[in-house]
This record gives C-alpha cells, sequence and structure tokens, in this order.
C-alpha cells in the first residue's frame, strides 16, 4: 500500500546498524560467518551461547524433573528417523501458515498467537524468518530476526531441538517434517533466556518484536455495554484487517488462576488466541458481524452460535456458508456480541498506526525521545504529587490537522519500558505511565510553571495494565 511505511524504518538511515535491512548481531554472533566456517570444516554448528542442554530447556512447570531428563536434543534429520518418516526435513514447505503447527508442552500460547497472526503479513513474515534457509548444506545453522527495544536483532541458533519419547517437546509441525515454526521458536527462546522463560505472556509483546510497530490494547467484556462500544470495536477490527495489524486476543483466568481448563463453551481460560479474519453475513435479512479466532493448539474450539457445527450457517447465503469449514483445526468464527463476552482483551499490532483511523494513505512522522526516571531528579511520580512536574516532559507540537474529517488522528504517543536484563523473567517491569495537557495557543511556558498558574487542561492519563495468558 502506498504511503504506509512502517513508522519503525522511518526511525533509521537505511542500512544502519539495527535497521531491518542491518540488523544488529545478536550476542555477536555473525550467522554467514559461522555458516561459511561449518560449511567449509564439513561440521555442524553447536551454539554454546544457546547449547543443546536442559539449562536451554528451564525448569518448565509442568515437567518433572525424572521426566526432564529424558529430554534429548536431536537434529530434525534425526527426530524424523526416530519418527520413522522416511520425508527428507524441511525448513518451510509451500509457504507459512496458521495451520503449520500446534502448541506443544511449553505455555507460549501468547507467543504462537502471534505467529499466527504473522502468516497474514508476508513482508514482515520474510523480515522474521528468512525464506531462503534449507536443510541442503545448512551446516546445522539458522537465523530469525527480532526487533527488541529499538532495534533489529539478528538471532542465530543450531538446530538441535527438545526431543521427549521421540516428539518435539514444545511446538509441533502438523506436516511432520516442516520445522520453520519449532525454529523460530527455539530462536525466541534464545533471546528469552530459556524455554521456560517463555511460559506465560502477552501476544502484543511477541507482535511487537515481529514488526517494531504500534500496538494497542482494547478491554472487552468490561466496556461491552457502554454506548456504540460494538460499533467502535467493529470499525476497529476492519480497520485493523484493512492496515496489514497483527490482531490477538485473549481469555480471562477462572478463578484468578493462570490455568489453562476448557469450559463448556469449548473455549480455554488465561488463554491466548489469533484473530484471523472479520466478516458480515446476512442472517434472515439481519446483519451479524462475525469474528473468526483461532486457538494455537491447533485443535478445541468454540461450540456456541456460529461455530463450525452451528445451525446458524444454514440461515446465511450459500456463498456466505462457504466461510465456516467443518474441520478440527482449532480456527471457528463467533459473533461479535458473543467474541466480546466471552474474550477478555484484543491486541491489534501494525507497522504504522493508520488501522486507528482507516486512513490508509497517510504518511506518518516518527519521532523517538529516551528519557528515564532518576530518583531524587526525574521520578517525579503521579500527577497527585508535588513532584509530579519533575517527571521526563516533552512538548509536541501538531501543525497541520484536517478538520474535515471527523475522526481523524493526528498523534500516537507510545511509551516502552526497557528491561535491564535481557532473561526474561528476570525482568522487572515498574508502573509507568503518560499524562497529556493540552497547552493554550501561544503560551510558551514550561509545565512547572503551567501547573502552578493553571493554564493547562487536562487530556489524558494512562498506566500500563498487565495481563497474562498462559496456554
Amino acid at each position: 500500500m502506498p504511503g504506509c511505511t512502517s513508522i519503525i524504518n522511518l526511525s533509521y538511515q537505511d542500512g544502519s546498524e539495527g535497521s531491518s535491512s542491518n540488523p544488529a548481531k545478536y550476542n555477536n554472533q555473525n550467522y554467514g560467518q559461522l555458516k561459511d566456517n561449518h560449511a567449509r570444516q564439513g561440521t555442524k554448528f553447536v551454539d554454546k551461547t544457546f547449547p543443546p542442554n536442559n539449562s536451554s530447556l528451564g525448569d518448565l512447570p509442568n515437567l518433572p524433573s525424572w521426566r526432564e531428563a529424558e529430554v534429548e536434543w536431536l537434529r530434525p534429520a534425526e527426530i524424523l528417523k526416530r519418527q520413522g518418516i522416511s520425508d527428507e526435513a524441511v525448513f518451510c514447505n509451500k509457504g507459512a501458515s496458521r495451520f503449520d503447527f500446534g502448541q506443544g508442552s511449553v505455555g507460549n500460547c501468547w507467543f504462537l498467537a502471534a505467529i499466527s497472526a504473522l502468516t497474514f503479513h508476508k513482508s514482515l513474515m520474510v523480515q522474521v524468518v528468512p525464506m531462503d534457509q534449507s536443510f541442503k548444506d545448512h551446516a546445522g545453522i539458522f537465523h530469525f530476526r527480532f526487533w527488541r527495544f529499538g532495534h533489529w536483532v539478528d538471532v542465530v541458533i543450531d538446530d538441535h531441538l527438545p526431543v521427549l519419547d521421540n516428539n518435539l517437546l514444545s511446538v509441533r509441525s502438523k506436516g511432520g517434517n516442516e520445522f520453520w515454526v519449532p525454529l523460530l521458536e527455539k530462536a525466541y527462546a534464545k533471546v528469552c533466556g530459556s524455554y521456560n522463560d517463555m511460559n506465560s505472556g502477552l501476544p502484543s509483546e511477541a507482535c511487537k518484536d515481529f514488526s517494531g510497530g504500534v500496538s494497542m490494547m482494547y478491554e472487552l467484556r468490561e466496556v461491552h455495554d457502554y454506548d456504540d462500544h460494538d460499533k467502535k470495536l467493529w470499525l476497529s477490527l476492519s480497520n485493523a484487517t484493512g492496515c496489514n495489524s497483527m490482531v490477538c486476543c485473549g481469555t480471562a483466568q477462572k478463578g484468578g488462576k493462570l490455568v489453562n481448563t476448557v469450559a463448556n463453551t469449548g473455549l480455554v481460560d488465561a488463554h491466548a488466541y489469533s484473530v484471523t479474519a472479520v466478516t458480515e453475513v446476512q442472517y434472515y435479512g439481519s446483519k451479524v458481524h462475525l469474528v473468526r479466532v483461532m486457538n494455537p493448539w491447533g485443535q478445541t474450539e468454540w461450540s456456541g452460535d456460529w461455530s463450525d457445527k452451528s445451525e446458524k450457517w444454514n440461515g446465511v447465503t450459500s456463498e456466505d456458508r462457504e466461510k465456516c469449514f467443518d474441520r478440527d483445526d482449532g480456527e471457528f468464527w463467533m459473533s461479535l456480541e458473543d467474541f466480546c463476552h466471552y474474550f477478555l482483551m484484543l491486541f491489534i499490532c501494525c507497522e504504522n498506526p493508520n488501522f486507528i483511523d482507516g486512513d490508509l494513505s497517510c504518511q506518518w512522522q516518527c519521532m523517538v525521545y529516551e528519557g528515564s526516571w532518576v530518583s531524587g531528579k526525574s521520578a517525579g511520580g503521579s500527577w497527585s504529587n508535588s513532584s509530579f512536574n519533575t517527571n521526563p516532559q516533552y512538548r509536541i507540537e501538531v501543525t497541520k490537522i484536517d478538520e474535515t474529517e471527523k475522526e481523524d488522528k493526528n498523534i500516537l504517543i507510545s511509551l516502552m519500558q526497557k528491561p535491564k536484563s535481557e532473561n526474561r523473567k528476570q525482568q522487572r517491569s515498574y508502573p509507568i505511565g503518560v499524562t497529556v495537557y493540552k497547552i493554550p495557543e501561544g503560551v510558551r511556558a514550561n509545565l512547572t510553571l503551567l501547573l502552578h498558574t493553571k493554564h493547562i487542561s487536562h487530556l489524558k492519563k494512562n498506566r500500563i495494565m498487565m495481563t497474562r495468558f498462559s496456554g
């Protein structure tokens, strides 16, 4: 789409280190050099920074120590041999699809839901998953790219994968001999610290790391009864799918516990899903908004209205009926109303903010500022504190406003907290927020003076809410 440049790409000079065309080398490992060296020597690469042993697996909560001792780390060819599969291992067969995989024994549904959403966006897909890789003369080495806290990184791995009872311990390939998803998962486990460090999370975390784009979170159940909620949500979903966004959602915990019990509706509690499509159908003369959702397990589906076997499909046109496939693949339709009732959160992530107002032709200007809250200097606390004005301040002026477009959005503020530790489970998130004030035209004083003279009006304050999903 012309004019829809990624805002992240606007932050770099093309070719500079950390840009999409020149990602930084994670752990200083050079994929090209390592591959060439091992190919010349006729050896297979072994990654000492993420070794093929249980230190990289971590202490998985659902795997007792005696079973963990039985885990083997095997290369794909050996895995297929153990399984009695004569086909040769392939990296990706006939293009990447959301139907290629099903979740394994690691509680990373949030990550796999994001992969499912990623498969719809080919330009991002080839950025994250270089498709020129194969098992022919590959020297046991692969690489993947992620956007991590401000810059793209190239992550190198060997192709040893954790196996238990001759089957992949974690994400499995439905094609049997296809390995792009298990290898991608291993690369992400490496940047997280271990496979265990991928247990529980938000789909928006992975979507951000797949794009570096703008992420928005929408509450569903809590605000479903508000006026025009469904109308605005449908507009957001329609805009998001039209702007090549990655869309995911999640169900609430049951009894305040992060346990994946399956409700009588077929939905899994405390679980992340991907939204793969939206559509509008005519049901006996009335319009019905439908949302298509996918379970990263690759099975276990919604059983209510508009599910695969629902009689509702008998009341639509033959053309609309073709949208429903009666197969146990984890993907299903449900009405927007039921979607809002049974799901807790919706996450939309896009390379640019165009999905917010649906203006696909708009070209955004990106500005990145790095600051910090330092105790005794710039950590002023919330707006109710007398020291609030010592917080970092940024003044923004919008010079062009199209008043003919009623819902036109002119500015988007995204706040990101960089961790002190690379290891995901050791990262500590602090309560952070942003407050926006409107300054009268012509006033040039700083925030400190304006707060005392009450010359500014409060527009919005926002605090970060954290939820976790474990599948």
